[in-house]
């Protein structure tokens, strides 16, 4: 996408909207399937839908092993380590606003290593935009009381998680080019793929799945909302504009997805995170603004 498009332009409130709604709608499909299994089988299922496609329209891949490792490591960052042991701390008993609170950590790590790891200076509004974003998305998560008594298993689970999406976030920065994007993905899914459908197997009762339709609407989007489109919008925006900025919008996800699970999961909004919301939505306009 050129970064005058308007899909690109629309980016920003397409990501958060389907990246925010995972969080909730995950909690959901993981009270039907395991969450290694559950995992794997939407990788799969994405691959069983990229393939044709690609068989269609013969996008370019990447040429020459080590374009392809870069594509394939920021996938197994992402695809593997961080929403592994996302599902891997849900399963242990932290919330989904517990995780989402340590998710959003991410933009303080990224403009940390931003100067360094790929030059761009961080300045004053930036930061203080960042600083803003943080005590929003904190006040929200406080507001409805979702990290007490959390599992410190979990918890560090979660932390981990938050190093393979940082990590994912600035390599592709720093060496992503642009791939075309049913490329991209189908490297990057197959990646999940193999490391996630081998270790459920060997770990999980693959066939304690219960197949509902609660189950099936959940799983849909997981596959077409929340691992097509959204990393699409992602990728695209890191390569399109400084990654310090993009990564300022996680700080909206636990606000939006506190909002997203009180329809869903009766998970009510009180005041102290509206404001929160509030706080969050001025830092990120602080943070993102040219």
């Amino acid at each position: 996408m050129k970064p005058s498009s308007p899909l690109l332009r629309a980016a920003p409130v397409l990501f958060l909207t389907l990246w925010s709604l995972g969080f909730p709608v995950a909690k959901m499909a993981l009270h039907h399937a395991p969450p290694i299994t559950l995992l794997a089988l939407r990788y799969v299922l994405v691959l069983a839908l990229l393939v044709p496609v690609a068989l269609v329209l013969r996008p370019p891949f990447p040429r020459g092993w080590r374009a392809v490792g870069h594509v394939a490591l920021v996938g197994f960052l992402i695809q593997v380590v961080y929403f592994g042991l996302c599902y891997f701390a849900f399963r242990v008993g932290v919330s989904a606003g517990g995780v989402a609170i340590i998710v959003c950590l991410q933009p303080v790590l990224v403009a940390l290593a931003a100067p360094r790891f790929v030059g761009e200076a961080v300045g004053p509004r930036v930061w203080l935009g960042l600083s803003l974003g943080l005590l929003g998305a904190a006040l929200v998560i406080f507001g409805r009381s979702a990290i007490a008594a959390e599992n410190a298993t979990g918890i560090a689970l979660a932390f981990l998680a938050l190093l393979g999406m940082t990590g994912g976030t600035l390599w592709e920065k720093r060496f992503g080019v642009s791939h075309h994007p049913v490329a991209a993905n189908l490297i990057q899914y197959a990646v999940g793929a193999a490391c996630t459908l081998p270790l459920a197997l060997l770990t999980e009762d693959m066939t304690s799945i219960s197949w509902t339709g609660e189950f099936g609407v959940t799983l849909a989007y997981l596959v077409l909302g929340n691992s097509i489109l959204a990393m699409s919008l992602l990728l695209a925006m890191i390569r399109a504009g400084e990654v310090a900025r993009v990564s300022a919008l996680f700080y909206l996800v636990p606000a939006l997805s506190a909002l997203c699970a009180w329809p869903l999961l009766g998970e009510a909004m009180p005041p102290l995170a509206w404001a929160g919301m509030a706080v969050a939505g001025l830092g990120v306009a602080m943070a993102s603004k040219r």
